[in-house]
């Protein structure tokens, strides 16, 4: 008994199973018309539309009228932004650095603000002793021109006991050893007068050597002091009190802020098209928008590995956001003129040749046009008959012959 129950359950679920299979069959095949009636009938409306097209049936397009408007011929870059004017401040004389007096992001005023001082104690201490030596050496000026009297006072007395005994020797009256010995006497003190007048010159010498080294003391003391060369504020601050410094190693870097340049790269071929004073620059900066700028200046060389050169623009009183180091995003305009212009959209490539549909009394009707510049979605046309009282087709073009009757709708703008 049950073994007959379990076979009539076992043939129930079979069943179950089979009507299951047959439902997503039917389910399948149902969604399978759907898509094919779907595709028939679009397919249908298609070729309708082409029929209708063929037929003579008017066709629906939207117009507008050419727009005389602004186009340019641009290259569009990045650059960076910098300081026009910047410095790196290094010691003038070797030594310990002893203080900074200014930090990163601080303002500076230049020849006023201190910087930082280099070995000022050493240095006041040898401005002491030159002074000191500048003292000895003018009591050495003063006592070699006291000698110099004193020698100058023995050699008249020597002068004129020699002439006097010259004088008595012509008469006889003193021998000749004693004429002699006065003679000598003369000549002595002669050369001790040479020589006290070259003690006081070299006196002189020493106390103008000594005035000199005094000088550069006070040059090294002033030095040891350094003030900021120009306006702006700390970008970089290299060294800490008790550092060395040297001349030609920066402790600190200056820039101005002020007024900063916009840099870029160009492509060689463009050298020609770039006039200094009259080419234009649009520049962005993280969504600040910048002045249209001139370019004041263009490298005079190109590089030759990268094909590239250089072009800059100043900016006077940056706006918020606009400094040194700063990514532009940059527009060159090359050539700007006004002219006649149509959307893009409306111009068609047929036969070879460019062309724009314009309709008249319900026709359309091709015209050959010759593209210009194109900007923001407009395309320049050179050298056609179309005017700004026509109406050109900007949708529906595609299906657009020479001699199609056409409904029109004004395209909003």
């Amino acid at each position: 008994m049950k073994s007959k129950q379990d076979n009539a359950a076992a043939e129930s679920r079979q069943k179950s199973r089979a009507g299951k299979y047959l439902v997503g069959l039917l389910v399948i095949i149902i969604i399978m018309v759907i898509v094919l009636v779907i595709y028939k009938q679009s397919h249908d409306q298609s070729v309708s539309a082409a029929d209708t097209d063929k037929t003579g049936r008017v066709v629906t397009v939207v117009t507008s009228s050419p727009v005389v408007r602004d186009f340019r011929q641009s290259l569009v870059t990045q650059g960076n932004i910098e300081a026009k004017n910047w410095a790196l401040v290094t010691p003038r004389i070797e030594g310990t650095i002893e203080a900074i007096f200014v930090d990163e992001g601080d303002s500076v005023v230049g020849g006023r603000t201190r910087l930082f001082e280099v070995d000022k104690i050493k240095l006041e201490k040898a401005l002491e002793i030159r002074r000191y030596e500048l003292s000895v050496a003018a009591c050495a000026v003063r006592e070699s021109e006291a000698n110099l009297e004193r020698v100058e006072a023995d050699f008249h007395k020597a002068e004129l006991d020699y002439n006097r005994f010259v004088r008595l020797f012509e008469k006889e009256a003193v021998t000749a050893d004693a004429l002699e010995q006065q003679e000598s006497r003369y000549k002595q003190t002669q050369a001790m007068l040479k020589h006290a007048k070259s003690v006081v010159d070299l006196s002189i010498e020493r106390h103008k050597q000594a005035q000199a080294a005094l000088a550069i003391a006070e040059k090294d003391l002033a030095d040891a002091v350094i003030t900021s060369p120009i306006n702006g504020k700390i970008s970089s601050r290299f060294k800490e009190p008790g550092e060395m410094g040297e001349p030609g190693k920066p402790v600190v870097r200056i820039d101005d802020t002020s007024v900063v340049e916009v840099s870029a790269y160009l492509s060689a071929q463009n050298y020609n098209n770039v006039i200094v004073g009259r080419t234009r620059m649009n520049i962005s900066v993280s969504g600040v928008d910048v002045n249209e700028l001139v370019i004041s200046y263009k490298s005079p060389t190109i590089n030759p590995m990268l094909r590239t050169f250089e072009v800059k623009s100043v900016i006077e009183n940056p706006p918020e956001g606009v400094v040194p180091g700063a990514m532009a995003q940059i527009e060159v305009v090359l050539q700007s003129r006004r002219g006649l212009g149509v959307p893009s959209s409306a111009v068609q490539q047929r036969h070879g040749d460019n062309v724009v549909f314009v309709v008249r009394d319900g026709v359309c009707h091709e015209v050959t046009v010759n593209p210009g510049f194109e900007n923001d979605g407009w395309t320049e046309i050179l050298d056609s008959t179309l005017t700004e009282q026509m109406s050109v087709v900007t949708m529906g073009q595609n299906l657009a012959e020479e001699g199609l009757p056409v409904s029109t709708e004004k395209e909003r703008m």
